[in-house]
């Protein structure tokens, strides 16, 4: 049985990483610390002071975006407050993770407790109240142009604050908000000045979604670190281009990383070394050197792994950032434009990139194990009896097949604009779309090393008379202990690549290793 994990404390500042997939991936339950009510109530304040005097302020008082010219009265502004989350809220296609909507809303939490909003620490707290009874509202894919926001999908999470629109509950249905809200001991709440917009300016979607594939992406360029070694290893390859002086000569810290990676793989390996001479009856086949996608295998992946360290500092910048217009500063509401996405959607597109790059290279080392003319004396296609069966042919297909999805989802969004609201949003980030089609590369990409793992384990295991290295060795019992098929198999005629998927996926691929090796980078 799970324990709850422990609650997340919010204060005005200080949000990690950790925090937010703790909340959005693991259920943790969210506490506004007295700091961050103290910090909601005083810009509270601010905000009421301003409503009530008789010049127009934007955000309080007037109209929206190609509208802000336009003075509310006050009679009007909890109808404005409502209004403008139902107009926004147009969502539409396929509903988004739960996951997702869970980070957009704490995120957008973690800036309302930040007290620069000016929403009453009544809403904060009610928002608080859905996150810890597992209320997710509908959120839909498209809606959301990265700038002023992402306008739609908070929309529809605020639209379920105010008792309006569907949300799944904790059982994974989808009710009425109303409903769920009433069933939870929850009250619907009704905003006012200033309220409606602070909950929908943010780039709380797009900076959920990075912070989540920043976590999945280092754990994918550990697991391309382990499928790359085993490729070198069953290729019969030379680990001298691993040394670390090799490395530190080009000093990428990223690229050192994923050569220590798997020179500890490695160590030990009866299978390596032999690139030049052939080995006990194998056909001699001399290589003063291994090909590109094997020998360069640490500077793609290392290139990886700087792009990610980047990622993550853009990520905890924003992380640090209060996005709201107008913001609540020194006593004072004052416009500004830092809910323009660009710094994040920049980011998301450059991990899109190198996960493309990271799944090109896996699939070429996986198309040298299948060809009997590069592999070094393995059967053709690593059958079991080649020309009766297919062995792993079809499987390289579809690596193909979702490598070149991963290039055609790398063309960045970023780079695109669309103006909207009259020409007053005359340039936005696409920043939402950049973190939905990276989140699909992510997961193309551990199919892709999957398919590699599924080959190279094979391969190793048909060096029949050369022993693996230890920690190669701990992967195959734990591939075999899952269910994976292997050589004299009948499975294996149908390869279990779903099941090759879960074993990296789960972690077990790594976890494998490091039994072994201790911590991998």
């Amino acid at each position: 049985m799970h324990s709850r994990p422990a609650p997340v404390v919010l204060g005005p500042a200080g949000t990690t990483a950790d925090d937010v997939l703790a909340v959005a991936r693991r259920g943790a339950p969210v506490e506004l610390s007295v700091r961050a009510l103290d910090a909601l109530a005083a810009a509270r304040r601010v905000v009421d002071d301003l409503a009530a005097k008789p010049d127009p302020v934007y955000g309080v008082s007037t109209g929206f975006g190609a509208l802000a010219v336009r003075h509310i009265s006050p009679d009007l502004r909890v109808q404005l407050q409502r209004n403008i989350v139902r107009s926004h809220a147009a969502g539409m296609g396929p509903r988004v993770e739960r996951e997702v909507v869970r980070a957009l809303m704490f995120l957008r939490l973690k800036t309302l407790a930040s007290g620069h909003t000016g929403v009453r620490p009544e809403v904060a707290q009610a928002m608080a109240g859905m996150l810890n009874a597992g209320i997710t509202p509908v959120v839909h894919e498209y809606g959301s142009l990265g700038c002023s926001g992402d306008l739609a999908p908070l929309s529809h999470c605020a639209l379920a604050l105010m008792g309006e629109g569907d949300a799944e509950g904790p059982d994974g249905t989808v009710h009425p908000a109303a409903d769920l809200l009433t069933a939870h001991g929850l009250a619907p709440v009704t905003l006012r000045e200033k309220e409606g917009l602070a909950l929908l300016n943010g780039t709380d979607g797009m900076l959920g979604m990075l912070l989540m594939a920043c976590a999945d992406f280092a754990a994918l360029l550990t697991a391309a670190d382990v499928t790359a070694a085993l490729t070198l290893e069953a290729l019969l390859g030379t680990d001298r281009v691993l040394a670390p002086e090799l490395h530190a000569v080009r000093p990428h810290p990223g690229q050192a990383a994923s050569a220590a990676n798997m020179l500890k793989v490695l160590d030990g390996s009866g299978l390596t070394g032999h690139h030049q001479t052939g080995h006990d009856g194998l056909p001699a086949a001399p290589r003063v050197q291994d090909a590109y996608s094997v020998r360069c295998a640490p500077q793609v992946a290392g290139a990886g792994r700087d792009t990610l360290a980047h990622a993550r500092t853009v990520a905890e910048r924003e992380l640090a950032a209060a996005v709201d217009n107008p913001v609540v500063i020194d006593g004072r509401v004052e416009s500004n434009g830092n809910f323009h996405g660009a710094p994040v959607a920049y980011v998301l597109d450059f991990l899109a990139v190198a996960a493309a790059d990271l799944g090109s290279i896996a699939e070429r080392r996986t198309d040298r194990l299948l060809d009997k003319n590069r592999s070094h004396g393995l059967p053709a296609f690593l059958a079991a009896d080649p020309g009766v069966d297919s062995g792993l042919m079809i499987a390289q297909y579809t690596q193909a097949a979702l490598v070149g999805e991963l290039k055609r989802l790398a063309v960045p969004a970023s780079a695109d604009s669309i103006p909207s609201s009259a020409m007053q949003e005359d340039h936005v980030s696409m920043g939402w779309s950049a973190a939905r089609k990276l989140r699909t590369a992510i997961d193309h990409l551990t199919k892709v090393l999957a398919v590699e793992m599924y080959a190279a384990t094979r391969a190793v295991e048909l060096r029949a008379g050369l022993t693996p290295a230890p920690a190669t060795q701990a992967v195959l019992r734990a591939v075999r202990d899952a269910g994976v098929a292997g050589p004299g198999d009948d499975r294996f005629l149908s390869p279990d690549l779903a099941a090759a998927e879960g074993f990296i996926r789960s972690g077990r691929l790594v976890t494998a290793v490091e039994s072994v090796t201790g911590p991998l980078s």
